[in-house]
């Protein structure tokens, strides 16, 4: 099974951009018995949660980097993962720490080929709808994680 997760707050313009490929994603009908395709919005627990028992992961997310907008970053999971840091903020356990917590509590039946794909936001102001150059980037993920899912899927049923 490969998770496909899209994190990221639709009210906050282009943070939305994780959410919305998990969108495409399903109207291009990728979702079957070996892909499952899930919206976290900010949940980390839920990226930990959801890819317990997945051979393969795949986590797309806006970045905030200062980089142009709509810049493309495919970065392997194990370079972004890091402990959680407790805090009185539940929204500080992102993705990142889910990825090392799930890796320390489910051992084994964490994947451990993990993808990350992030998107850099030009507006994360209140509000609804990707900017231009995101919806743009937001596309070109999709078709990369259409290429990758039929090269993943075939891996993994051999």
């Amino acid at each position: 099974m490969i998770a496909i997760i899209g994190c990221g707050n639709a009210n906050r313009r282009d943070d939305g951009v994780g959410p919305e490929v998990i969108h495409a994603l399903r109207a291009r009908g990728l979702e079957s018995a070996g892909v499952k395709l899930f919206d976290a919005g900010t949940d980390g627990m839920a990226v930990m949660f959801a890819a317990r028992g997945c051979a393969a992961l795949i986590i797309v997310d806006a970045a905030n980097s200062g980089s142009e907008p709509g810049a493309l970053y495919e970065v392997p999971g194990h370079e972004l993962e890091r402990p959680y840091t407790p805090s009185l903020n539940l929204h500080d356990f992102r993705w990142d720490a889910a990825l090392h917590a799930g890796r320390q509590i489910f051992r084994d039946a964490f994947p451990q080929d993990v993808t990350v794909f992030l998107i850099e936001a030009q507006e994360l102001g209140l509000g609804i709808g990707l900017s231009p150059a995101v919806a743009a980037a937001a596309d070109k993920v999709a078709q990369r994680i259409e290429a990758l899912i039929g090269a993943r899927v075939e891996q993994f049923q051999t």
